[in-house]
């Protein structure tokens, strides 16, 4: 049987990401790499899947503006999505893949497709944390 926690750990030092901590036990990695908006984004190894999640801001009010946006930006996301936590107060970018099928590029597609959407949709989120 593949390890897939030691392939997905290699994909993340080839893309330069910083490990930020580590739990090969419970197949669950954090990472960052400040410059393209990567701040703490955990990494789960959870066969079949990859779950890749970093939360974004927090919800202070329950303006419905917020949430069409939110939704209405999700079009453009080329990787993941935009989605809630269970509680509904935070905004988390998150994507799921499958590990049988996984390459570095799909998971570069992912951190890529996160600083993109910073880059396009920051100064809306900033707006949205006030």
């Amino acid at each position: 049987m593949e390890n897939y926690f030691k392939k997905v750990r290699e994909y993340i030092l080839d893309l330069e990401l910083t490990i930020v901590s580590e739990d090969e036990t419970k197949q669950v990695l954090v990472v960052s790499k400040e410059e393209d908006g990567v701040a703490n984004m955990v990494i789960a190894v959870a066969d079949p899947l990859v779950i890749i999640e970093q939360a974004l801001f927090t919800i202070n009010t329950e303006n419905s503006d917020i949430f069409k946006k939110l939704l209405m930006k999700n079009r453009d996301i080329i990787h993941g999505a935009m989605v809630l936590d269970d509680e509904g107060k935070t905004v988390i970018f998150r994507d799921t893949l499958e590990i049988s099928t996984l390459d570095k590029n799909e998971l570069e597609a992912t951190v890529e497709s996160l600083s993109f959407l910073l880059s396009e949709f920051g100064d809306e989120i900033l707006g949205f944390v006030k």
